[in-house]
This record gives C-alpha cells, sequence and structure tokens, in this order.
C-alpha cells in the first residue's frame, strides 16, 4: 500500500481532515521564507492534538532547510515530532547527526545526479520511515514550487531506493498516474491539495488520498 504525506500543514483543522482521510505522515515547515511556515509551538499542538485524536495517528514530520544538526533536533524534541526532512543544502553529516531521525529530500536536474544523491544519502535515511524524497528540480527555490518532477528519473532511484517518497507537482488528478509510472513507497503533495497556500481544501485532500489508496485504511510505518 502506498504512504501519503501531507505537507505544508499549518492548522489543527487540516490536521485532522488528512489523518482521518488515512494520511500516514503529516509534514510542517519550519523554513521562514516559506507560505506555509509554521511556528514549533503551533505544531507541538497541532501534534499533541492529533495523537489524542486517533488510536493510530499519523507520523509528523518537520521540514527544515539548512537548519543547523542541534536546532534540528531541539525542535523535535520540543514539538514531539517523529522524523525531520532535510530539504535544503545539508550534508552527509548534518544527516547522521540526527541518527536515524531524519531523511534528505533532493532535487536532482537530471538522471546521473538523482542516482548518485540517492546512493550518498538513502542509506542514512528514517529505518523504517522515509529513506529519501525525490522532488522536482527548480533553479531558484528549495522546493519544486508545484512543478511536476521528471518520473522516469524518479522511477529508476525507486528500483534503488526501498522507501522513496516521491514529490513534484502531484495532484489528485495525476497522482495515480504518478504512482503507477514510478512504483515508489509513498507520495507527498503540498500545493497540489490547498485551497489557499498554507490551507488545504479537504475535498482536494480526501480526494488524493483516495486516489492513491483506493479507500482501504491505512498502513502506517513505524517511527523508528
Amino acid at each position: 500500500m502506498t504512504i501519503v504525506k501531507i505537507c505544508g500543514t499549518t492548522n489543527l483543522e487540516d490536521a485532522l481532515v488528512a489523518a482521518e482521510a488515512g494520511a500516514d505522515l503529516l509534514g510542517f515547515i519550519f523554513y521562514p521564507r516559506s507560505p506555509r511556515y509554521v511556528a514549533p509551538e503551533t505544531v507541538a499542538a497541532i501534534v499533541r492534538e492529533t495523537r489524542a485524536a486517533f488510536a493510530d495517528p499519523p507520523l509528523c514530520v518537520g521540514v527544515f532547510v539548512n537548519t543547523p544538526a542541534p536546532e534540528v533536533k531541539s525542535v523535535l524534541e520540543r514539538t514531539g515530532l517523529d522524523l525531520a526532512q532535510l530539504h535544503g543544502d545539508e550534508s552527509v553529516e548534518a544527516l547522521q547527526a540526527l541518527e536515524g531521525r531524519g531523511f534528505k529530500a533532493v532535487r536532482p536536474k537530471e538522471m546521473a545526479e538523482a542516482l548518485s544523491l540517492a546512493t550518498l544519502y538513502a542509506p542514512l535515511g528514517s529505518p523504517s520511515g522515509p529513506q529519501l524524497l525525490i522532488d522536482a528540480y527548480h533553479p531558484h527555490l528549495f522546493g519544486g514550487g508545484g512543478r511536476r518532477g521528471d518520473w522516469d528519473v524518479a522511477a529508476a532511484v525507486a528500483q534503488r531506493v526501498e522507501r522513496l517518497l516521491l514529490a513534484g507537482g502531484l495532484t489528485p488528478e495525476n497522482v495515480a498516474e504518478a504512482v503507477s509510472a514510478v512504483k515508489p513507497w509513498g507520495v507527498d503533495v503540498a500545493s497540489g491539495v490547498e485551497a489557499t497556500p498554507g490551507r488545504k481544501d479537504p475535498a482536494k485532500l480526501r480526494a488524493f488520498i483516495a486516489a492513491v489508496k483506493g479507500g482501504a485504511p491505512p498502513s502506517r510505518p513505524s517511527p523508528d
């Protein structure tokens, strides 16, 4: 069963809708320049309330961009997040410092770079959660900016990385095709299920998860 990560969560209402619809992971962005930025104090409350509402709540992931590893670990502890997604230019050493509680997002320009980055970072990813996330390349943004990634490149990486998250321009309309083409462990979406930046559209969110899972109950990864 393909895993679903709903990223760019900024409020409790969206978190609860996503969890109820079957999301396996919720992502919270700590990059201040993002329109989906959310403060650690707010995230702590959302995580606490979501876990209280569900017997099998989603794993919660903090998204960081070039944040020093000690600060990442501090935020994880203060918020109760399960994992950190490193979405900037972080080194292998920065990922190693998280001791299995993190994974790297990469934005390769082409096939050779994608395979090289996968070889470098995937072995250091979460032992049972995501090992690597592949996003669309954008020359000026740390994220894909809603662009669709190169599915041929992603499919080649998915053959080498058992637990790969696919991101980049996914929507309720194209995600089933993406899963069929790439065969990733999971998919990641933010803007593709939004009403406005930082606010989810409940109908789009439910349609996205249904397109991936076909109405099946969630089969969520372990936090460790």
